[in-house]
């Protein structure tokens, strides 16, 4: 198991997300069974498990991505703060601004650098151009991408690499200032040292942000989460800070799962 990046936990742990007897359906199929799970502000929290376990899921219903998916449906508890994420009368684009998601595969609009960052503020809000640039800049800088592009923001996102596509997606979602960033398997697509910068940057985010990632990598897990669920069939097997868990798990079918003896 790869070294745990050392990292500074807050003193006291706010939740953010809070999951309490969650399931999930598609149609007559339950993803989802009964999920409890705490996530707290300012920590990266790592899903894991093998595919098909429900973790993918789970995310996509923190910012109610599965909206979109016919016959997806959920009950129990799923809130952000003291906001019912499964409330029908949402505003589910004001969630999507304030929970951010990065995808599996890097997709940066077919647009300048520059407006793929702007696209979300552009639509929320009305801004004057100087601080459309300044949001620009600093979401750029946050993604640790600002010295590579600052001198060809007109280019097509297109046009980066995809480790640098990547960021640019991060950038894009953290431009708006939200809470919480999801995301699913984001360095699965790029390369050892993409991805190695990728993580470095997970840790630097999560002093602005609550971070969830989903990931199939049990080294990654380790190296930059404070806590991890270990989901299969649907359900969390068990939860709780990283370290323990990969040390220590409580379930043989935990210690299974992250020695590679299945998944």
């Amino acid at each position: 198991m790869g070294e745990r990046a050392s990292v500074t936990e807050p003193d006291q742990l706010t939740p953010s997300l809070i999951a309490e007897d969650f399931s999930a359906w598609y149609g007559d199929f339950q993803a989802l069974h009964d999920v409890s799970l705490v996530m707290n502000k300012n920590l990266v929290t790592a899903l894991i498990g093998p595919s098909g376990c429900g973790k993918t899921t789970f995310l996509r219903w923190i910012n109610r991505m599965n909206d979109l998916v016919p016959g997806a449906r959920a009950e129990g508890g799923l809130r952000l703060a003291e906001t019912s994420l499964l409330d029908p009368n949402l505003d589910v684009v004001e969630l999507r601004r304030n929970v951010g998601m990065v995808f599996q595969k890097p997709n940066p609009f077919p647009k300048s650098i520059y407006d793929n960052v702007a696209f979300g503020l552009r639509l929320s809000r009305k801004m004057n151009r100087n601080d459309l640039d300044a949001i620009v800049e600093r979401a750029l800088k946050q993604a640790a991408l600002w010295d590579e592009v600052k001198d060809r923001l007109n280019k097509s996102g297109l046009s980066l690499s995809g480790g640098q596509q990547q960021r640019l997606c991060i950038a894009r979602a953290i431009a708006c200032s939200p809470d919480v960033l999801l995301m699913d398997e984001p360095a699965s697509a790029l390369d050892p040292k993409a991805t190695a910068r990728i993580e470095q940057l997970i840790l630097e985010l999560k002093e602005r942000y609550t971070i969830v990632i989903v990931t199939h990598n049990m080294q990654q897990a380790a190296r930059v989460s404070d806590y991890t669920a270990f989901f299969n069939t649907g359900k969390i097997v068990e939860s709780g800070p990283t370290e323990r868990i990969f040390t220590t798990p409580e379930h043989s079918e935990t210690e299974d799962y992250i020695s590679g003896r299945f998944g």
